[in-house]
């Protein structure tokens, strides 16, 4: 990869562009800054502050969904014992990490990427930017990495029912929650059983006169310690680098081994659960009405319930469940399709995420629309037929930071074996073998999944082109594999006297 001179002084030009300041965007400057000094670099920040998806939601109880020894970095330990840590702690804990390590001196905030066009003969990317001021200028680079997640930061998931505007209370998303909004003895309806619903419904139930959960189909619960006692443990006896690497390791093959069970015996896991939640709420509660999926455990994402907190809620009567549908809304409340009404004060739009690719960037090669919608993952890491490009995607059943730094170490090996070789360009061909064998780019059942499969790339049916949402083999993978032969296709542009 050679050097990168500019041939206009009034654009930027950099080695690689990485877009996005969240928990991806960080640990690519971090491993960028450690791996390949040599190299120049900025992260391009759409939005006014460090942290991405932890920065953007403010709802109350917002909190991880992952345990935090294993959602923090590998190279910055995660201090406290909390196994599932609050948004502003986190969100903390990234912009910390970003200041100790000059990261953030990087960053240009409020630089929302448009676009970015590949010039092949020049072997170099064109960013365009827009910022409120309109005057960002685009920037030159030979390697751009999307740090961007996959949700649109615009807008949640809304469904439009039926007479939701003669509602007299209030309707708030989750996504774009209201600083103003009091729900201090007020009747709430949380629509929805994921993630977000199940975060909000004990967190709201500690002070409003009633929380109901207003699902159309149950999701699994799955009670865990706030606190991880036997992490706690170890901590205490060994030096703190190794009691960290011994922590986050337990965490990891916890997490896969239960992932497995799942898979290979779905009906003891399902019976498993069942137990579980008939242990936290007693007999009267109809667990298989309410908390017994259609689908098997970790075909959609378990949801996560510290120290039991929305059973909790549930038995001490501040919460409750309702399966139904939703007929319509009326002034004061919600008619179900059962002919029962819920009445509300506030209702909670808990309904979902829409996903936007590449933080919706239009990607182009030398002028010729490039659709992440035809293309297969490799290696979980690049886009077949798109040069000199990474995006970070984490795990949707492990934490999303575990498959992030594998990516960022990845970019940084294939930077260093270009930089060794005086390559300017790589890209993954796929054959035609591996086009005619695809499956979805997330093998899960989840609405916000099914509503963008058509956004998302494509993955295989074996290696490299297989997305195996498994930690081991993604580190023996993203680590060892070799970069010579193979699907990797490397490049040297043309020197003229006209390439800057």
């Amino acid at each position: 990869m050679a050097a990168l001179e500019s041939g206009d002084p009034g654009i930027s030009s950099f080695d690689v562009v990485v877009i996005g300041a969240g928990l991806s965007g960080v640990a690519a400057g971090h491993y960028l800054q450690a791996l390949c000094p040599q190299l120049s670099y900025v992260i391009l920040e759409g939005r006014q502050a460090i942290g991405g998806t932890w920065d953007l939601f403010r709802y109350p109880g917002v909190r991880s969904d992952s345990d935090m020894f294993t959602l923090g970095y590998s190279f910055r330990p995660w201090e406290s014992d909390a196994s599932f840590a609050p948004g502003p702690a986190i969100r903390e804990y990234v912009a910390a990490t970003a200041r100790e390590e000059g990261i953030d001196k990087h960053i240009r905030f409020g630089h929302r990427v448009t676009g970015a066009d590949w010039n092949s003969a020049q072997a170099r990317w064109t960013v365009s930017c827009s910022t409120q001021d309109g005057a960002a200028l685009p920037i030159r680079c030979r390697f751009v990495f999307f740090c961007s997640g996959y949700y649109d930061y615009e807008a949640g998931h809304a469904p439009d029912w039926p007479g939701r505007d003669s509602f007299a209370g209030r309707i708030v998303h989750p996504q774009h929650w209201p600083a103003d909004l009091d729900h201090a003895g007020r009747r709430v309806v949380v629509i929805g059983s994921g993630a977000t619903a199940i975060t909000l419904v004990p967190e709201m139930a500690a002070s409003a006169a009633h929380v109901t959960m207003l699902q159309r189909s149950p999701s699994y619960i799955v009670a865990l310690p706030a606190r991880d006692k036997v992490g706690a443990a170890i901590r205490r006896r060994l030096p703190r680098a190794l009691a960290y690497r011994l922590v986050r390791w337990k965490n990891i093959l916890l997490a896969a081994a239960f992932y497995q069970y799942c898979h290979r015996w779905p009906v003891r896991a399902r019976a498993l659960l069942k137990r579980a939640s008939h242990h936290f709420l007693g007999p009267e509660f109809d667990v298989d009405r309410h908390l017994s999926p259609s689908y098997n455990p970790w075909e959609q994402r378990l949801c996560i319930a510290p120290d039991a907190d929305i059973f909790q809620a549930i038995r001490a009567g501040k919460a409750s469940i309702v399966t139904d549908t939703i007929d319509r809304f009326t002034p004061t409340g919600i008619r179900l399709a059962s002919g029962a009404e819920l009445p509300a004060d506030i209702v909670v739009t808990a309904t979902g995420l829409q996903l936007k690719m590449l933080g919706g960037a239009r990607v182009s090669i030398d002028g010729m629309p490039a659709d992440p919608g035809r293309s297969l993952v490799y290696r979980g890491v690049m886009y077949s037929g798109v040069p000199n490009m990474a995006v970070a995607t984490g795990y949707t059943n492990a934490s999303w930071t575990l498959k992030c730094e594998l990516a960022a170490r990845y970019v940084c090996r294939l930077l260093n074996h270009m930089e060794r070789r005086g390559l300017d360009s790589v890209v993954p061909v796929a054959d035609e073998e591996a086009m005619a064998l695809t499956q979805p780019f997330l093998n899960l059942s989840s609405g916000y999944i099914q509503r963008a499969r058509a956004l998302l790339p494509r993955q295989g049916a074996h290696a490299p082109w297989r997305m195996y949402q498994n930690y081991l083999l993604d580190l023996l993978s993203l680590k060892f594999s070799s970069l010579r032969g193979g699907a990797l296709r490397f490049g040297v542009a043309k020197r003229t006297a006209a390439t800057p």
